[in-house]
């Protein structure tokens, strides 16, 4: 799954992952890992998410990673903001106020833009990876944020053969396994919610659980 599949996927509308709304278990939850105030928050694969513009509201500077050019756009133009643009060896950084979007490939990011981040929201990233991409990810991204971060990352566990992603399933010991080496992954919440997805249920997927983990470096 490369580059190309999201960018078609953003170009075709073919967005159905992308929501309408803040993130209620990110509004629920998120006061709990008690960050600094106007700490960075990383949100890897942002699309043109609104849980950006909460976090933001909430008084951190905000930093989102997204590859395609069109999501960056419409996110800024929806909220009625005219961003500043400017270049660097990351891609195209769009800015305003305290919400910050690169328009590039997530692994190019290094340790020394990561490691400013003490806070990082992912909703979207890791369940869109196939599952020989997703240690990659996870040790590139999380293994050089800072030293004292934290976080919220929902997942989807569902039995994968009955239906192919994305948005892939994680059962929890593939978490456990690729965070271990520089984090904590603790589960806060646990929930079905198979009858609100009518994608899954035309499938015939048979369960559906969305989980929500704290995550904390430990390294």
């Amino acid at each position: 799954m490369d580059a190309d599949f999201w960018l078609q996927r953003w170009r075709e509308g073919r967005t159905h992952f992308h929501q309408s709304r803040v993130t209620p278990l990110l509004q629920k939850y998120w006061p709990s890992l008690e960050l600094p105030a106007g700490g960075r928050v990383l949100v890897p694969l942002c699309g043109k998410s609104l849980d950006m513009a909460w976090l933001a509201q909430q008084g951190f500077e905000v930093l989102g990673i997204e590859l395609s050019q069109l999501a960056v756009e419409q996110f800024f133009a929806e909220a009625d903001v005219q961003p500043t643009i400017t270049q660097s060896a990351f891609g195209s950084h769009y800015v305003a106020g305290n919400i910050e979007i690169i328009c590039g490939d997530i692994f190019a990011l290094d340790r020394a833009l990561l490691s400013t981040c003490v806070g990082v929201y992912d909703r979207a990233a890791l369940v869109a990876l196939p599952a020989d991409m997703r240690e990659r990810y996870v040790r590139h991204v999380y293994g050089q944020l800072s030293d004292q971060y934290r976080g919220v990352l929902i997942t989807l566990d569902y039995p994968q053969q009955q239906m192919d992603g994305p948005p892939f399933s994680l059962a929890d010991a593939e978490v456990q396994a690729i965070y271990a080496p520089h984090s904590t992954a603790q589960i806060i919440d646990r929930r079905d919610i198979l009858d609100k997805e009518p994608k899954f249920l035309a499938a015939g997927v048979s369960r559906l659980d969305t989980v929500v983990y704290r995550l904390q470096a430990s390294r």
